[in-house]
């Protein structure tokens, strides 16, 4: 019987990656990847050659979990994502858990995280925290009225660049114009950088850039009355 091995990968810069998830990539024969071109990138960085790529996305994870697992029977296989931990809002529990219910040794090499990165930056208190994923699109202010529960936490979420307005605009209006928040943008490439302020000072300067680029996390903390 093989081994699932899951393996973080950069989240932007490719230095970013540990000896021990190179020497698991050099390994394996197979590598399931949430998209292959992107992957493809990494190996080649690395002169990593001779790797049987498998796609491994969200909407094709029933049909290749069977698929992986009768490839596990006989042989090692690493999972990796486009960028950070496999199953951090990206695909990789389905086959996890399929794996764990057939007994198949899983191992994870730990990695790069876009989550602990920005709590790490953010400049806000790191001794509790909640991750939510990605934020609604619809009912966004009932989702955070119920993350005001968590009051004692800082809240990370991600965010897509066309939305971040609207949603700091909703995190203003639950939590209060004074909560303190913070933008991570692009973390670990060129244009890497935090925005920090009350969540009114924020708003102001987002407003002032027009156009906003690149993969967001957006941290936030209930400010107590």
């Amino acid at each position: 019987m093989g081994k699932l091995y899951v393996v973080g990968t950069p989240i932007g810069n490719l230095k970013d990656i540990t000896f021990r998830a190179i020497e698991v990539l050099q390994s394996v024969n197979f590598i399931a990847c949430e998209d292959t071109r992107r992957t493809s990138i990494l190996l080649n960085h690395y002169k990593i050659e001779g790797k049987k790529l498998l796609s491994y996305y969200e909407p094709k994870e029933s049909v290749q979990v069977p698929k992986i697992i009768k490839l596990l029977e006989k042989e090692d296989v690493a999972l990796v994502t486009d960028a950070g931990m496999p199953s951090i809002s990206d695909p990789g529990y389905k086959l996890i858990r399929a794996c764990i219910e057939k007994g198949i040794p899983v191992e994870v090499i730990p990695g790069p995280s876009a989550v602990l990165t920005a709590l790490v930056g953010s400049g806000l208190p790191t001794d509790r925290f909640t991750f939510v994923g990605f934020l609604p699109k619809k009912g966004l202010n009932n989702f955070l009225e119920e993350l005001k529960a968590y009051k004692d936490s800082t809240i990370i979420a991600f965010e897509s660049p066309n939305r971040v307005l609207k949603s700091l605009e909703a995190i203003k209006e639950v939590y209060g114009e004074n909560t303190t928040v913070c933008i991570a943008r692009e973390l670990t490439k060129l244009h890497e950088e935090y925005i920090r302020g009350r969540a009114v000072e924020v708003l102001e300067e987002l407003n002032k850039r027009g156009e906003i680029k690149g993969e967001i996390v957006i941290l936030w903390r209930m400010v107590e009355d």
